[in-house]
């Protein structure tokens, strides 16, 4: 029978022309595993898959902010005191010691920021607060130093002047700093206690109130009501947030704490939580705690030519230590008055306690 060719049985658009090659058409209406009705149809979901590669992701993301984090920040660190020039320094022992130094420096703060902080406008800058911190395989030990400590100035090679000068005598600790600057003052501490210090961290006033305020405020607890104009301080006993020029207050206090002991007391207190506080997850997973906190400290810290992030925070944690109670805050061992109102060491005490130090042995001596 003979065939149309443009339909019937033998045409090229009939039936048996789909059939006979096998084909299903777009159109046709059959909906075969290749038919345009069934491109809507999605198969089952690997999420074993896609969780691998979402893990992946947010692993590679974290590493990128974890390493620009890194070199940010210690791109910031003001690596401005050179220890090299510290002259006939102490064998090292176990463990790391900080000095760790609280300045008056008024540094960046403007006429307004020094009247809110009490600062006053003194040129210059002294060391309000000084504190050694030893880590080592037993424990953290924080000691204080107080201002008034009568000790012996060594000779010393000038930080700036490369020359050599006598030693001056004895005077208060403070005067160190005040005579040339940190490596003196690292040079004085050496000199009188035996201990080399291996790294040093200082920061002024502005400084100190701009890490509190980023970190959200630290708790404290206060332990009587309190009120001094000389330092700004005015609190009520109990509980309480402190902000930055509040803290800054507290850890100023001086003149009713009724001596510097009390004082450098309530600075070990506040230090340690302060770290506490900016070691928490809320503040260290936080970026918009995170970097406020290190912008506003590693602005205005300055530290010695080797110290490393690693270092700081080491340092940081292990003031936290003392907090926890893992670790042994104390003032320097006082044996009496000396002269101009300063304090006298114990150095039989002092000698036990550095050797203590120096040879990884746990704390046994108590000071004031």
């Amino acid at each position: 029978m003979p065939t149309d060719q443009h339909g019937g049985y033998g045409g090229h658009t009939g039936y048996d022309s789909g059939y006979n090659t096998g084909q299903v058409y777009a159109g046709s209406g059959y909906g075969g595993p290749r038919g345009g009705s069934d491109r809507g149809v999605v198969g089952p979901v690997d999420w074993g898959r896609r969780i691998k590669f979402g893990l992946i992701t947010l692993l590679v993301v974290a590493l990128v902010w974890s390493v620009g984090t890194y070199f940010w920040a210690d791109s910031k660190l003001r690596r401005e005191v050179d220890l090299g020039i510290v002259k006939d320094r102490p064998e090292e022992g176990e463990g790391t010691t900080y000095l760790i130094v609280g300045s008056d420096s008024r540094e960046g703060l403007s006429d307004e920021e020094r009247k809110k902080l009490h600062t006053g406008s003194a040129d210059g800058k002294r060391t309000d607060s000084m504190i050694l911190l030893h880590v080592g395989d037993q424990g953290t030990t924080m000691i204080s130093l107080p201002r008034d400590s009568w000790v012996t100035i060594p000779d010393f090679t000038g930080s700036e002047s490369g020359k050599d000068f006598p030693s001056p005598g004895a005077r208060k600790l403070n005067a160190a700093y005040s005579m040339d600057g940190a490596p003196l003052l690292v040079r004085t501490v050496e000199y009188n206690t035996g201990l080399r210090i291996d790294h040093y961290a200082e920061i002024g006033f502005g400084g100190f109130a701009k890490i509190v305020d980023a970190v959200g405020g630290v708790e404290m607890d206060i332990p009587r009501d309190i009120k001094d104009k000389n330092s700004g301080a005015d609190f009520k006993k109990g509980r309480q947030t402190l902000d930055g020029a509040q803290a800054l207050a507290f850890v100023r206090n001086r003149y009713e704490a009724g001596s510097d002991l009390e004082r450098t007391k309530n600075q070990q207190k506040f230090l340690a939580a302060l770290a506490n506080q900016a070691a928490t997850p809320s503040t260290v997973l936080n970026p918009f705690r995170l970097y406020p906190t290190l912008g506003a400290g590693l602005d205005t810290l300055i530290v010695d030519e080797d110290m490393g992030l690693f270092d700081l925070a080491s340092m940081f944690w292990a003031m936290k230590d003392v907090t926890s109670g893992e670790g042994t805050s104390m003032n320097m061992p006082i044996a009496g008055s000396a002269p101009q109102g300063s304090l006298k060491w114990d150095m039989e005490k002092v000698k036990l306690l550095v050797g203590q130090l120096k040879n990884g042995e746990k704390v046994t001596v108590e000071g004031d």
